[in-house]
């Protein structure tokens, strides 16, 4: 994953042609100021959905004990990962690629490069989990689920890896200094044949696409014929479709979660392919205007979860509403309070209710046929109480 602005792809194209150093780094891209304000709002936008949202996700997960499943310790780590970067890329590179001038020093340029290799690899690896996991519970239902010990080992080696696959793009990228800015930069060894820079870019397009998003596509395909497909013989007892229900939603759920982010990130991955094949292209004054909405796209792949989440799952919505219930068009009532703490309470308890209501009207419409029975005496209809209603 790189993170080129356009004015990278125009220097490693010049110092190709070895073009004069004062016509070489002119900017050539200066927008009006209506353009840059519409932008900034657009990517202020992702900043502010994706971080509340993802913070009360993992508030909603980690504050109430029912909620903390495996597979909702994964979406813990995916919120996490969304989060960060959401907070400490996006503006960076909005405002790189507005104004193709790097205000935040070496350090943080590194740290640029770096996280955002980490943050996507830590999130799809997030979802591929949770796919192996519906997987093993519903096509495996008697192997032995992952403990919530296990859970947090395999997020840490999830994280482990991803500083080490970043780890070469951050330690390569520097500061160059041109005439009039300073830019930042990944400065891969051999820099005029591009072999590392090309190797590293295909290889994680490779690791953190389209190998985590075929893993997820084969564990739900098996998945959905096994929930949609198919019943088991002799069973169809209410608890069976009630659990045969809740994972369906689970798995629905999980699909768009992955749909989307395909999505959102396919355009970014061909955007930066492409400038390998025809680099001429992106000397194009319009492509930073390209750029800019594909990285738009991209980074807006931060924000979507928690509204899905929100949409698709009681619990998450219930969480939601309380979270917000300072807002006036939004109430979240005792029995929404009640639901997210023991949502199998409710359950029980609406069971029951409707069970007395069918025992009572039995009972009534028995208790009416005898009263008004023709053999009944007359003195014992005045002197039973349950006659007189």
């Amino acid at each position: 994953m790189d993170n080129a602005v356009p004015l990278e792809a125009e220097l490693k194209h010049k110092w190709l042609f070895n073009a004069t150093w004062n016509d070489s780094f002119a900017n050539p891209f200066v927008q009006p100021p209506w353009q840059v304000a519409l932008w900034a709002v657009a990517y202020a936008l992702i900043v502010v959905v994706s971080v509340v949202g993802n913070v009360v996700v993992m508030w909603i997960i980690l504050a109430h004990k029912r909620m903390r499943t495996v597979t909702n310790y994964f979406l813990v780590n995916l919120a996490f990962a969304e989060a960060s970067m959401s907070a400490f890329n996006t503006v960076v590179n909005f405002t790189y690629a507005i104004h193709n001038e790097w205000y935040y020093g070496l350090l943080y340029c590194k740290f640029h490069n770096f996280f955002p290799i980490a943050a996507v690899f830590a999130s799809i690896y997030s979802m591929t989990a949770i796919a192996l996991d519906r997987y093993m519970a519903i096509i495996h239902p008697l192997q032995p689920r992952l403990s919530a010990t296990a859970t947090k080992v395999v997020i840490g080696v999830i994280w482990l890896l991803a500083f080490l696959l970043a780890f070469p793009q951050g330690y390569y990228s520097v500061m160059e200094e041109l005439p009039d800015r300073l830019v930042c930069l990944v400065a891969w060894p051999e820099h005029s044949t591009e072999v590392y820079g090309k190797t590293y870019h295909f290889c994680m397009t490779i690791l953190i696409y389209f190998l985590p998003l075929l893993v997820i596509g084969c564990a739900y395909t098996v998945v959905s014929i096994t929930l949609w497909a198919s019943e088991i013989p002799g069973d169809s007892s209410d608890r069976y479709h009630e659990q045969v229900s809740a994972k369906r939603k689970v798995v629905k759920m999980m699909i768009i979660v992955v749909c989307t982010f395909a999505f959102c990130w396919l355009p970014y991955h061909i955007y930066f392919t492409l400038q390998y094949f025809n680099p001429e292209w992106y000397l194009q004054k319009f492509i930073q205007q390209v750029y800019l909405a594909i990285m738009w796209l991209a980074m807006s792949s931060t924000m979507y979860n928690p509204i899905i989440y929100c949409c698709l799952n009681d619990r998450f919505r219930v969480g939601f509403k309380h979270a917000f219930r300072w807002c006036p068009f939004v109430s979240a009532g005792e029995y929404e309070g009640l639901e997210m703490k023991s949502a199998r309470y409710l359950q029980t308890q609406s069971s029951m209710y409707k069970v007395s209501r069918i025992e009572t009207t039995h009972l009534e419409r028995i208790t009416h046929q005898v009263c008004t029975h023709p053999l009944l005496s007359p003195a014992w209809r005045h002197t039973d109480n349950s006659c007189h209603h």
